[in-house]
């Protein structure tokens, strides 16, 4: 065997065939991150902390789990509810001090497009927030520390859910503000993990020489 043979190296590129393991595992890498994300940080206001739906309230933290009932059973949802129908939303105060607190619960149409980037700035900017609500829950003091409120839906869309709870001495406002989508697919991540499976087969094909020799032929 020549000198030259043993410092070629081992592994090549199958031509237009199968993408080549540092492809892989970088793939495999980002698909690992996109997969970790989603427990690190939901919607706005609301995030998994320990597989569990949590929403603060200003520093106040409390559990956060919407219901179906009619059409779903017993399956919790922490984000976006599926079906246009009837919803149940459980708030389990993980402070005691909010047990003292008055707090409200309100669900307006996102009609200005904020998305799942709305704050309580944006909310204090709509001219007239009591057009746009769909449901509101007057402040009410819960010793037990669980405020639960129903609503069906009457269509699709995105909503913005919105709770406060004021101080009970100081002129002091904790807020919560998390976007959801009403009656979307169910398909979580998939869409987005199924586009960079194409993407990666796309930039392997183009960066092994598979677009040249696919132009090749038009060219001769």
């Amino acid at each position: 065997m020549s000198e030259l043979s043993l410092l070629e190296p081992r592994h090549r590129h199958a031509p237009g065939g199968l993408v080549p393991s540092a492809c892989i595992g970088f793939f495999l890498a980002l698909v690992c991150l996109l997969l970790w994300v989603p427990p690190v940080v939901a919607h706005g206001g609301v995030a998994f902390e320990e597989d569990e739906c949590v929403i603060k309230i200003g520093f106040l933290k409390a559990h956060f789990t919407g219901y179906q009932p009619g059409s779903r059973g017993n399956k919790e949802f922490c984000e976006d509810i599926p079906d246009v129908a009837e919803s149940v939303f459980v708030i389990d105060y993980l402070h005691d001090f909010l047990k003292q607190l008055p707090v409200d619960f309100r669900i307006i149409e996102d009609v200005n497009n904020f998305g799942v980037f709305a704050q309580w700035d944006d909310i204090a900017t709509l001219e007239d927030i009591d057009r746009d609500t769909v449901f509101y829950q007057p402040p009410v003091t819960r010793p037990d520390g669980v405020l639960t409120v129903e609503y069906d839906f009457q269509r699709p869309g995105s909503y913005i859910g919105i709770v406060t709870a004021q101080h009970p001495t100081e002129d002091k406002i904790y807020t919560a503000v998390f976007q959801f989508q009403v009656g979307g697919s169910d398909y979580g991540y998939l869409p987005l993990i199924l586009g960079l499976i194409v993407l990666f087969q796309a930039m392997y094909w183009i960066t092994s020489g598979g677009l040249k020799r696919f132009q090749k032929p038009r060219m001769t």
